[in-house]
């Protein structure tokens, strides 16, 4: 597998994706809500509760930085998704898959295209987080909680495997469905596990500290390689172009 070819079909779906807006918007708006409500919901439930313990208010913070994981898996949702059907149904794909391209290659670059975008604006998003939440906090707390070890092994490592997590399966179910929409609802089932390991956290059945995160993301990396060959396993190129209609 050559990375630079993977990198070819990455550019090319860049200036794909630029012309749909529409896939744009999750990308966009989740976002825009982790970095705003959830530092307002807190002022607000501080105000209201004549000030929050520091222990309450960390915990909150804890739990709100999770969200960070289940944006991940869904963000990409719509870039993945179209990236094979959405695709096929303009009659874009097939050029590429006539192409001397390996699947592997291919389904790579895909993947890479629904990736960076994702870290790019999930990165600017967390600062906007971080910032929003220390104004919200130091009163309280009597120092900055942001940035530390803990989010950024968030951000850095496990925030990474998810995303990719959510591509691979994206990618597979894409291959496998005749419409941009029946990808997208089934894609969705990648949320569940994201949603657990939020409630757990929630229910104090796992703590958010780094060696927790650590372990979490070692059993996303292991996930997203074999979801990466299972995809490459099951892309059947050939029928795609002969027996999609």
């Amino acid at each position: 597998m050559r990375f630079s070819k993977a990198w070819l079909v990455a550019t090319r779906d860049f200036k794909v994706f630029r012309k749909q807006k529409n896939i744009w918007y999750p990308i966009i708006v989740f976002p825009i809500i982790i970095a705003v409500l959830f530092p307002v919901v807190l002022n607000y439930a501080q105000t209201r509760n004549e000030g929050l313990p520091a222990e309450t208010l960390l915990d909150l913070m804890n739990s709100f930085s999770l969200f960070f994981i289940i944006g991940a898996a869904f963000i990409p949702l719509s870039i993945a998704s179209y990236s094979i059907v959405g695709e096929k149904v303009e009659k874009s794909l097939e050029p590429l898959l006539a192409t001397p391209l390996t699947d592997g290659e291919i389904l790579l670059g895909k993947a890479l295209s629904a990736l960076l975008p994702t870290l790019v604006v999930m990165y600017a998003v967390s600062a906007v987080y971080m910032f929003g939440m220390d104004q919200v906090t130091f009163g309280k707390l009597g120092y900055y909680y942001y940035p530390n070890w803990t989010l950024g092994t968030l951000l850095l490592v496990l925030l990474p495997a998810a995303v990719a997590l959510s591509i691979m399966f994206s990618i597979i179910v894409s291959s496998k469905v005749n419409d941009v929409r029946s990808a997208t609802s089934y894609g969705a089932l990648i949320f569940f596990p994201f949603i657990g390991i939020y409630l757990a956290s929630t229910t104090h059945i796992i703590t958010i500290d780094i060696n927790n995160l650590l372990i979490i993301a070692g059993i996303l990396l292991a996930a997203d390689v074999a979801l990466f060959f299972l995809s490459t396993a099951t892309f059947r190129r050939e029928e795609i172009l002969t027996k999609w209609k």
